[in-house]
């Protein structure tokens, strides 16, 4: 049974990344009966005078320290220049569920009902606190009203093959020092996706679905790893999910695959 009726799915362009929003709305009008609109950027859109505090509030400290924000002049003035200026920020890790509290205030009071599913996606790196083992872990989506999608998640959250970190740690024992991330990602053999992969759209095709998904039945997320609406921990069950054939498992075929 359905815990909502969706009216609408309104997608927000991330237009400092290589996710191609128009596409995702095709592949979503594909699979939904519900009408499907995109938005430019949901921090130009709406905005509150407050929101670069939010965002400063909402910084990840240390990867162990449950404790966020940093809300020194320095660091809001920063957070102001990354509202204006996105293409600008980078490297920052922020607790998914502060920022989707924070943007949930500055929707409009007509759009705040669960009739309307927001789907934003986002140029900033997000994470969420696990309790079962006391650090924080970065995720492609925060599911909820609204829905986060972190284009850098895509590439940042799951976990790559074995093979990637055991070449990070001989690198990092004969050079005293971490090899960049590039140059690990051009030298590892292993499927994953890495920084503006041409594979980001279709992958996020199916995240944007989850959100809908969620609202409309309250499930989060499917067990199966072949399903889209899975949720992917290792890069290689990423690909399997959203990369390849099938697209859902039965259950969920019936509800969205294509005739």
């Amino acid at each position: 049974m359905n815990i909502s009726m969706l009216e609408r799915v309104c997608l927000y362009r991330a237009p400092t990344t290589v996710c191609d929003v128009d596409a995702v709305a095709d592949w979503l009008r594909d699979r939904l009966a519900t009408p499907v609109s995109i938005r430019e950027r949901f921090l130009e859109r709406h905005r509150s005078d407050d929101l670069a505090e939010h965002f400063a509030r909402a910084r990840v400290r240390s990867p162990y320290d449950r404790e966020t924000g940093n809300t020194m002049l320095g660091t809001i003035r920063y957070e102001e220049r990354a509202l204006e200026q996105p293409e600008c920020t980078g490297g920052v890790l922020y607790d998914g569920s502060q920022v989707a509290r924070a943007l949930n205030v500055v929707l409009p009071a007509d759009e705040r009902s669960l009739e309307t599913a927001h789907v934003v996606f986002l140029d900033r790196a997000l994470a969420t606190w696990g309790d079962h083992d006391g650090r924080w872990h970065k995720r492609v989506s925060v599911l909820g009203h609204p829905t986060l999608l972190s284009v850098p998640g895509l590439y940042e959250a799951p976990a790559k093959p074995e093979a990637y970190y055991k070449a990070q740690q001989s690198q990092a024992l004969l050079s005293g020092d971490a090899p960049p991330r590039e140059v690990l990602e051009s030298t590892v053999d292993g499927e994953f996706l890495v920084e503006d992969d041409p594979r980001t759209t279709e992958a996020l095709c199916g995240y944007a679905l989850q959100a809908v998904h969620y609202l409309e039945t309250g499930e989060a997320f499917c067990d199966d790893e072949r399903c889209r609406l899975s949720n992917a921990h290792y890069h290689e069950t990423l690909i399997q999910a959203q990369l390849r054939e099938p697209e859902f498992c039965p259950r969920h075929a019936r509800r969205y695959a294509l005739e």
